[in-house]
């Protein structure tokens, strides 16, 4: 006759497994979740603009016109956290691939309200308007059209 007899564990090998559990989850969905390619529907093209982004002195971010070179934004220092963390995102891939930032991003919105942000370097896309309306303002701002007012 067999018992079962509990394996007893010290507290160090529990937590040091459970960090490594959590830190394993984390790299894994951080590896395999990329942003869908984005595949305009039926809509057409009613604004668009390439784009550069540089950082600046005081620790914000200059969002030039990439034809003319004019400024369009200023995203202050601890303002506009999805336009940074979205583009972060889009810079380190270009950082894998060994890319600079001299190719610009291509910002497009369409008739049927889709609002996307193209990086022909990597041949990424992101569906910005998945990230809701204020997100999405955000970006809209930097189009040509300032008509333009984003609804999902």
């Amino acid at each position: 006759m067999s018992a079962f007899r509990p394996i007893r564990l010290s507290l160090p090998v529990l937590v040091g497994t459970a960090l490594v559990t959590i830190m394993a989850s984390i790299a894994s969905v951080t590896h395999f979740t990329r942003p869908d390619p984005v595949i305009p529907g039926a809509g057409t093209v009613i604004a668009s603009r390439d784009i550069l982004f540089s950082d600046r002195a005081d620790g914000g971010v200059e969002v030039t016109n990439a034809t003319d070179g004019k400024v369009i934004a200023e995203l202050d220092p601890q303002s506009n956290n999805f336009v940074r963390a979205l583009m972060r995102g889009l810079v380190r891939q270009r950082v894998r691939e060994s890319l600079g930032p001299e190719v610009p991003f291509r910002l497009t919105a369409f008739s049927d309200g889709e609002l996307t942000l193209e990086d022909p370097a990597t041949h990424r896309s992101v569906s910005i308007g998945a990230f809701g309306t204020s997100n999405a303002e955000a970006f809209v701002k930097m189009l040509p059209l300032k008509a333009i007012h984003y609804e999902s």
